[in-house]
């Protein structure tokens, strides 16, 4: 067997191997078989926990997100179409759960709404060098509202109107509180450089 054809197998096979385990995940867990949960879930909560982790205030409040995007997950598996990745939306069903998680706070003035205030425009945080797990703890360390904008914006990739729709805000309000962290977050960089 040539060497490209050898390559040409070898990737063949993984793409098959990857689509047979997510239909395995997807049949197994629409039957509620608890054995199929649990691989979907020991497969999926690393990178899904990092998600919560990102949006909660500590490491508990990331767990229940955590449990209740699972649960409903775990609810609505039957509704995944194929179209896309299953980890792509388990991951939307995340963001959607901690965005809910926000919300619930909010509403239950557990935090403060922030005002729209301008802000002088800050030079982009340098986390180059900062471990992962560093720099999670720092955005764990910004109000709600400004923890959730920085997130949506710098890592999901949302526009500044998508996170209004979402978080129920005006689209200038996301604006400043995305600067307002991107300026604590610097603050933070340096206080810890020292």
């Amino acid at each position: 067997m040539s060497t490209i054809t050898n390559y040409h197998y070898t990737m063949t096979t993984l793409t098959t191997s990857a689509e047979i385990t997510q239909e395995m995940f997807i049949k197994g867990c629409v039957a509620g078989r608890r054995d199929a949960q649990e691989r979907l879930y020991n497969y999926y909560s690393p990178k899904m926990f990092g998600i919560c982790l990102r949006y909660a205030e500590n490491y508990q409040s990331g767990e229940d997100i955590l449990q209740e995007g699972f649960i409903k997950v775990f609810n609505n598996i039957d509704k995944f179409r194929g179209e896309g990745s299953l980890e792509g939306w388990i991951k939307r069903i995340f963001i959607n759960t901690a965005i809910q998680h926000h919300r619930n706070l909010k509403k239950h003035g557990r935090h403060a709404e922030l005002e729209e205030v301008r802000f002088e425009q800050v030079k982009e945080v340098a986390v180059d060098n900062m471990a992962t797990q560093d720099l999670l703890q720092l955005i764990q360390q910004l109000a709600p509202g400004y923890r959730a904008v920085f997130n949506l914006y710098v890592i999901e990739g949302y526009s500044h109107k998508e996170i209004a729709d979402k978080l129920n805000i005006a689209e200038g309000t996301s604006k400043s509180q995305l600067s307002r962290a991107r300026e604590l977050l610097q603050k933070m960089i340096q206080a810890n450089e020292i």
